[in-house]
């Protein structure tokens, strides 16, 4: 069952180690607690990026776009644990990423993430990357979650 919760910036902040420029998830809504969730990131014309990537075209790194994918899953499983110190998540494996459409400044990204597995600590996700109703970009890939005593 979907969980009528919206989690913000502040909340996702305790949940994520990631902080202002790397932080790209700022609201989480029909979370599914270990299953799905979606969130949300308002794509800013000063994101420090855009000053090399393009110049004189600005578009969000498609790396960007997938590391907003793994932070909104890393805040699903997060939150989803309910332990008194967070664990850190790492990065394993990023497969079949594809980038359809460009991601501007005034864009809001909705960002799907639904787990395709779990074994242990590490699971994997298939994410998707809308702006309105086009697919921006798509990835399937896995984390791993550590012990927050081993975190760090």
């Amino acid at each position: 069952m979907t969980e009528s919760l919206v989690l913000d910036v502040e909340q996702i902040k305790k949940l994520l180690p990631h902080r202002a420029p790397m932080l790209f998830v700022e609201r989480l809504t029909d979370i599914v607690p270990f299953e799905s969730a979606t969130g949300y990131k308002a794509v800013s014309v000063n994101e420090p990026f855009f000053q090399g990537h393009f110049p004189d075209r600005a578009v969000m790194p498609g790396v960007l776009i997938v590391e907003a994918l793994a932070q909104t899953a890393g805040a699903l499983v997060v939150h989803s644990l309910q332990q008194e110190a967070a664990p850190a998540v790492y990065f394993m494996t990023i497969e079949d990423a594809r980038f359809r459409k460009p991601v501007v400044p005034g864009d809001l990204i909705r960002m799907t993430v639904k787990a395709v597995r779990r074994r242990g600590p590490v699971f994997k996700f298939e994410g998707k990357a809308f702006v309105g109703e086009d697919l921006c970009a798509e990835a399937t890939y896995s984390a791993m979650v550590a012990e927050p005593d081993r975190a760090g």
